[in-house]
């Protein structure tokens, strides 16, 4: 079958032509450098979580709560978060989301300083609360920003590369944030972070544009993107009145009542159900089932993390691949997807091994696994009609990140309930085997939306 989005690439540049730039990858490389600090921030709690809940009293059901608490901001957050990227643009947006998570992830550090235990629970969950709410415009701005840079038979690996941050984010930082917490006090863990984030933020200020607007970017390669797909006019061909107009709900419901799209929901909802459970439980699956010291912690879970970012990257390079050699984008897209989850399902043999290298062992694979199948956002970049783009992203990452609430609750009470993680991990195992079901029976053909007027 035809791929309606394969763009054929331009034929090489002739002699004396002018050399395309690469601005594109520098900007892909700032998506990803934003997004790592981006989930080390979600991930803060986890690092900290050990040593804080025993301070505050916390039990694992008031801990799933407070895990929680990021997400029900962020998953209401979403659709406002795609509106302010489609007026405002991504640059000035995306500043401001930076700024005011970072911010926010500071002040976490003071929680200590509270007093009553009480008190501390309830600002913690504030403060989680809100930078959900501040993070809330990141992935659709990351989709809106890919769309508009990248040709389609790029965007895979574009997508693929910033989404892997979220591994190489416990790479990086894991180790870090545990020896802080073992060296200094968990405080300290939320004011680096949040230090971090602040400085990151006026980096991006300066270094970001639209491809139209960026000086470093040549004739050929702004040639080359468009050529290829890429929506370069997003942030600039809207009026002013046009800017003006609130979202427009006729459109979302088409959207939300799309077959294609709707498949694509529940499948990004099971495959963000493994995230939270890493993001979240994870650490604490060590700690507690495992028996490992926080600072243990830091290094082994970055060993998985490892797996996951070069899962992702890859997951991203064999869709463009076969997009390259003349698949369809269904079957480009989809692929990797369903191999990525089967994988994922492997994590529920941690529960007959005993091993400690062994149990690393098997959720690096599963790790591996998430990351290779993690191509969500790149079917947002190819299904998004241009005109919500950000919106639509919205409505995405809302449907995925639902599981940020569901996940930390559900297997905190699956804990409470068992006193053991066995029924956790065939939980997450088995959102694994839903995002296959989805993909393969319910998304059906994947094309770009057109909306009706």
């Amino acid at each position: 079958m035809a791929n309606p989005e394969k763009i054929l690439q331009p034929s090489p540049i002739a002699p004396g032509a002018q050399k395309k730039t690469r601005v594109r990858w520098f900007v892909v490389f700032m998506l990803f450098v934003v997004t790592a600090i981006n989930y080390a921030d979600r991930a803060t709690l986890s690092i900290a979580g050990p040593e804080m809940s025993s301070q505050l009293s916390l039990d694992s059901v008031m801990m799933g709560y407070v895990f929680s608490a990021f997400a029900w901001s962020y998953v209401a957050g979403q659709i406002p978060g795609g509106w302010l990227l489609d007026r405002f643009g991504s640059k000035k947006v995306y500043f401001w989301s930076i700024f005011i998570w970072s911010v926010f992830t500071l002040l976490q550090g003071f929680i200590g300083f509270l007093g009553s235990a009480g008190t501390a629970i309830v600002a913690l969950f504030a403060l989680r609360f809100l930078v959900g709410l501040a993070e809330a415009p990141s992935f659709p701005a990351n989709s809106r920003i890919v769309a508009s840079w990248f040709p389609s038979h790029e965007r895979g690996t574009a997508a693929a590369t910033f989404n892997s941050a979220q591994y190489f984010a416990t790479v990086l930082f894991a180790p870090i944030m545990g020896y802080i917490a073992y060296k200094l006090g968990w405080e300290y863990v939320f004011f680096f972070m949040g230090a971090v984030g602040i400085i990151v933020a006026f980096i991006w200020m300066k270094v970001i544009h639209s491809p139209k607007e960026h000086p470093r970017i040549n004739e050929a390669e702004l040639t080359y993107i468009e050529d290829g797909g890429a929506l370069i006019n997003m942030d600039q061909t809207e009026t002013k009145k046009e800017k003006k107009k609130g979202i427009n709900w006729s459109q979302v419901k088409q959207l939300l009542t799309n077959r294609m799209l709707l498949g694509v929901y529940l499948g990004q909802y099971c495959i963000t159900t493994l995230t939270y459970f890493f993001l979240t439980w994870f650490p604490v699956y060590l700690v507690q089932e495992r028996g490992m010291t926080i600072l243990e912690v830091g290094f082994v879970a970055s060993l998985p993390a490892i797996c996951g970012f070069v899962g992702g990257i890859l997951g991203g390079t064999f869709s463009d691949f076969l997009l390259r050699k003349g698949f369809s984008l269904t079957v480009a897209r989809k692929t990797p997807i369903v191999v990525g989850m089967l994988l994922s399902m492997t994590l529920v043999a941690a529960n007959y091994v005993d091993t400690q290298w062994v149990v690393i062992f098997v959720m690096a694979l599963a790790f591996f696994g998430k990351g290779f199948g993690a191509l969500g956002w790149a079917v947002v970049a190819d299904t998004s009609p241009k005109e919500m783009s950000g919106v639509s992203g919205g409505l995405f990452n809302t449907f995925g990140n639902i599981a940020g609430i569901t996940t930390p609750i559900i297997i905190g009470y699956i804990i409470a309930t068992t006193g053991s993680f066995n029924g956790a991990l065939v939980f997450v195992g088995a959102n694994a085997l839903v995002a296959i079901c989805s993909y393969l029976f319910l998304v059906g053909e994947i094309k770009r939306v057109e909306l009706k007027s």
